[in-house]
């Protein structure tokens, strides 16, 4: 069994890209492993992730706000980026793409939840095709 990775990227990898890892965790299976990192981490996850994730029954309080320089060497079935202008990191990857979504880090709870959802729609919709 091959075991593909993602690999998710934000600005501060306390919001988006930790909900979407969390996300790719929960669909993916044993046969899929799941990465976030920040292009400036913030050094925290932010509260309202951890509460939002624990809604959907994840504890994202099991995460910590990473580095691209913490992400592991090798190629990844995915490099996502999270609509924050980042550019994909420079990473082998079969599929390379920015998902637009806003930051959610200072919107009220029900707009939050919402992109929280859009995050996980677009997760089911990216390991269907991988």
């Amino acid at each position: 069994m091959t075991i593909k990775r993602l690999l998710f990227v934000c600005v501060e990898n306390s919001n988006r890209s930790q909900m979407a890892e969390a996300f790719a965790r929960i669909y993916g299976g044993d046969d899929m492993k799941s990465f976030s990192a920040g292009s400036k981490p913030s050094g925290q996850v932010n509260s309202k992730a951890i509460a939002a994730m624990e809604e959907v029954g994840y504890d994202l309080t099991l995460h910590h706000s990473k580095s691209l320089d913490d992400i592991p060497e090798g190629e990844f079935a995915a490099a996502i980026t999270m609509g924050c202008g980042d550019s994909c990191p420079n990473v082998p990857a079969a599929i390379k793409e920015d998902w637009q979504l806003p930051d959610p880090r200072d919107l009220p709870p029900e707009e939050f939840y919402q992109v929280r959802d859009a995050i996980s729609k677009k997760v089911k919709e990216l390991l269907e095709r991988i």
